[in-house]
């Protein structure tokens, strides 16, 4: 009894460490991404970017303002940091993956690189729809509403914390497809059920859209259609994968005992 006991601790030890060693491995690979993206092409750089919409949209000549004494220096930072765990998500996903893969059925650990591939492209592609198309439209749609008798002039950190806030929920958004075949996949749900729910589904995305996005008509409208969008895409993709059945086979078994 006491060896088993001790033998229970010995492998929650284990699994401590490698969980540490994991995470330490992630950011690392951030912190260098960080760093390489901070000496080039540079923080100020990066910002400048990701303002551009904003800027676009805006009466010319007009610039955005800081109201905080280090905020020049630590939005910018903030930028960058975001843009270095961004390109350093597949290394991140990856060291997720490996430290549950042990426990994982074979037919399991098959699914492992087609779906960290495919988040981290669905992710960006919210992001990048988010920026080109939905910032564009938004900021344009804001600033035909301002009276001409004032100059718009937003705030660095609030900015930051409309597009953070944003750039989230357009990369979620982006992986229901991922969420989708994955519950059919897995047996939790049935395609048939997934097109039984659809009503509350669409409700359910204007509902969230609501929530998350700035209060204007246009920029609800920019993520619950593509949310439900894309859980028909999830759908139609489901409909040609076949739900694992959740008895193992007997080599299944050994491999997650492995």
């Amino acid at each position: 009894m006491t060896e088993n006991v001790e033998a229970q601790q010995e492998g929650f030890l284990s699994h401590l460490i490698e969980l540490r060693d994991r995470l330490i491995r992630a950011i690392i690979a951030v912190v260098i991404v960080f760093v390489i993206l901070f000496l080039y092409p540079g923080a100020s750089v990066i910002y400048d970017f990701l303002a551009q919409p904003m800027l676009s949209a805006l009466p010319q000549g007009t610039r955005m303002i800081a109201t905080g004494v280090i905020t020049p220096f630590m939005v910018p930072v903030k930028i960058t940091m975001l843009a270095s765990f961004v390109v350093a998500l597949p290394y991140v996903l990856y060291q997720a993956w490996a430290f549950v893969a042990p426990g994982l059925y074979q037919h399991e650990k098959r699914l492992a690189i087609p779906l960290i591939i495919s988040s981290s492209l669905l992710f960006l592609l919210g992001m990048a729809f988010c920026y080109f198309i939905v910032f564009k439209t938004v900021f344009s749609f804001i600033a035909s509403f301002a009276p001409q008798s004032i100059t718009p002039a937003p705030d660095i950190e609030a900015y930051l914390n409309f597009v953070l806030t944003m750039f989230l929920a357009f990369g979620i958004t982006f992986e229901i497809p991922i969420a989708v075949i994955l519950l059919v996949r897995t047996g939790v749900i049935s395609v048939a059920k997934l097109r039984e729910i659809r009503g509350y589904v669409i409700v359910g995305a204007f509902v969230i859209a609501a929530v998350v996005t700035p209060p204007d008509v246009i920029s609800q409208i920019l993520l619950a259609v593509p949310l439900w969008a894309l859980y028909e895409v999830g759908i139609l993709i489901a409909t040609r994968v076949k739900p694992n059945p959740k008895e193992s086979t007997g080599e299944d078994e050994e491999a997650a005992l492995d």
